[in-house]
């Protein structure tokens, strides 16, 4: 699966569940409005032809810029430092 792009990563099952741990942590650790959105638009995307997908995509990135998280983010990169999202 991995060799044909079906999935990003392959980990042995016995550490498998370790490794979704650190996955969440990391994903716990982005903005949750932000991911949020995110989810969303996968989620909806099952539902769309890649046109409308992308569409929807495009409606929910542009949202993004309304929220103080994307402007915490923005700045973090810029000043090169972990963002402290609220």
């Amino acid at each position: 699966a991995e060799s044909k792009g079906l999935v990003a990563r392959v980990y042995p099952a016995e550490s498998l569940v370790e490794e979704a741990l650190t996955m969440a942590r990391k994903i716990a650790s982005f903005s949750k409005p932000i991911v949020q959105m995110a989810k969303e638009a996968v989620n909806a995307s099952y539902e769309m032809t890649l046109e409308e997908g992308t569409r929807f995509e495009r409606r929910i990135f542009h949202s993004t810029f309304s929220t103080e998280d994307r402007k915490e983010g923005m700045s973090a990169f810029v000043e090169k430092r972990q963002a402290d999202f609220k």
